[in-house]
């Protein structure tokens, strides 16, 4: 069996990429958890390179544009048992992947998804993505920006996913601490890291950063965890209300967290008792040559309809 063998790593010096890359690391590492049951999931662009680079043994899919949360809704579901960490850009994510992001929130399949923020399309060189906001100019756009940038934790808890998080490229040790709870957490988990683009981006810089960061953990009143239902409406609305907080003061932490909502592995196994014990990966659908998947129920249905 050949040695595990990473590609050599090509990101920028000082790309926010590192940090993540390394606080993913070693939150699994921490956890304890196999590797070999780990899957690292990515789109296109700066961010989709991550799986390339991991220096522990874990799965990576590198996929389409915007189509990094489709694919592995798939991969969870057919195996529950798996670790799943889905990796993208802003531009990957909120925009040709806009639709994915949303849809997926409907579900609250147990999984992880990393927003990496940077404001910019760093590998078509820097045209202004969604999360750019209106007016700014960073000096890869001729013009400022005219486009009303998307609001990624408002959005996320608006869509339905049960964790929803911030964090921050260069501290890395607060930003492994989410990364673990949310692959602890039982049911759909964002966090949006906000990570300088020091060759596109000169505005979002790292100074501009370090001025303005504040962690919500060290507010005396934050909560944001759902204790019992009748809770969710008035949590939902300081998670909102605090992520609309950007400019001399940019709060990281735990926006919203829900353990309250059955996860999508849960509402399977409801409908198929014997979905997570026998998943779809697991299942034998052929021997010597046959099939021995029973089909004559299914097209007995299709003659009745």
């Amino acid at each position: 069996m050949a040695a595990f063998k990473p590609e050599w790593n090509d990101w920028c010096p000082g790309c926010g990429n590192f940090g993540i890359l390394n606080a993913e690391q070693q939150a699994i590492i921490e956890l304890g958890i196999d590797p070999k049951s780990v899957v690292i999931v990515s789109g296109i662009g700066c961010s989709g390179k991550i799986p390339h680079f991991f220096r522990i043994p874990v799965s990576g899919v590198h996929t389409l544009h915007g189509r990094a949360i489709a694919f592995a809704t798939g991969i969870k579901l057919s195996n529950p048992e798996l670790t799943v960490i889905v990796n993208g850009g802003d531009g990957d994510l909120l925009g040709i992947g806009a639709g994915h992001f949303v849809a997926v929130g409907r579900r609250n399949i147990d999984m992880v998804v990393i927003l990496h923020d940077n404001g910019v399309y760093g590998l078509t060189k820097g045209q202004a993505s969604p999360t750019l906001k209106r007016g700014e100019k960073p000096k890869s756009l001729p013009r400022p920006n005219i486009n009303d940038a998307v609001n990624p934790i408002a959005l996320a808890i608006s869509s339905g996913y049960t964790f929803v998080a911030r964090g921050y490229a260069y501290d890395v040790k607060h930003l492994k601490e989410l990364i673990k709870m949310a692959v602890k957490h039982k049911g759909l988990a964002f966090i949006d890291v906000l990570q300088p683009c020091p060759t596109y981006n000169d505005i979002n810089t790292k100074e501009w950063y370090d001025k303005r960061i504040y962690k919500l953990d060290t507010l005396p009143d934050w909560d944001p965890v759902v204790k019992k239902p009748e809770d969710i409406s008035e949590k939902i609305k300081k998670a909102i209300d605090k992520s609309l907080e950007w400019g001399d003061k940019i709060p990281i932490g735990i926006f919203y967290q829900n353990e309250t909502v059955p996860s999508y592995e849960e509402r399977i196994k409801a409908n198929s008792p014997a979905y997570l014990d026998n998943p779809p990966a697991k299942q034998i659908i052929e021997k010597e040559g046959k099939l021995t998947t029973i089909l004559d129920p299914l097209l007995k249905e299709r003659e009745v309809d």
